[in-house]
């Protein structure tokens, strides 16, 4: 019998279904965001992970057809914040809109980036470098302060071909 997981389609003609591919990893939902000349602005991103301890570095990847891609490209400070379960509607909001800060309980951080309340943790950066990459960038984030909810009992948001939900871990 055929294992169906090795129905391999050639690329880069399966685009569809590299999305699908690519949409069994499940990840965590960030928001990524800076101030601009225009005043705050903020992204949801499922892109994000860490890189480095030492020196402590993270990466994000905003799509090059996003409006909001040379604004978070260009910035010289940003933030990501880490979202719980139960913050879907911040996930949303920022997948819609850009400035959405209106909608939410937020203040300037400190590295001058925005900082919106009540998630699971935050990490402020200094931009370390920016590289092109298909049709995304990458960002890289030199983090210079971090702050993190130490309630155990909240889970993050997850987000898995295409929907939301929450972390459960495997009973022993």
């Amino acid at each position: 019998m055929a294992d169906p997981l090795h129905h391999f389609i050639p690329l880069p003609d399966a685009t569809v279904e590299l999305r699908r591919a690519f949409g069994r990893f499940g990840t965590g939902v960030t928001i990524v965001t800076v101030q601009t000349t225009n005043g705050p602005l903020g992204m949801t991103a499922n892109s994000f992970s860490s890189v480095s301890l030492d020196p402590p570095l993270v990466q994000w990847s905003p799509a090059l057809s996003s409006k909001r891609h040379d604004a978070f490209t260009n910035a010289a400070q940003f933030a990501v914040h880490i979202l719980g379960s139960g913050q879907r509607a911040l996930a949303d909001a920022f997948a819609v809109s850009g400035d959405a800060f209106d909608q939410f309980d937020w203040t300037i951080g400190p590295n001058g980036a925005p900082t919106l309340a009540g998630c699971l943790a935050s990490v402020h950066c200094d931009t370390y470098g920016v590289h092109p990459a298909g049709d995304h960038s990458i960002v890289l984030g030199q983090v210079t302060h971090a702050a993190y909810d130490p309630d155990d009992s909240v889970a993050g948001l997850m987000y898995d071909q295409g929907r939301y939900g929450r972390f459960t871990p495997l009973t022993e």
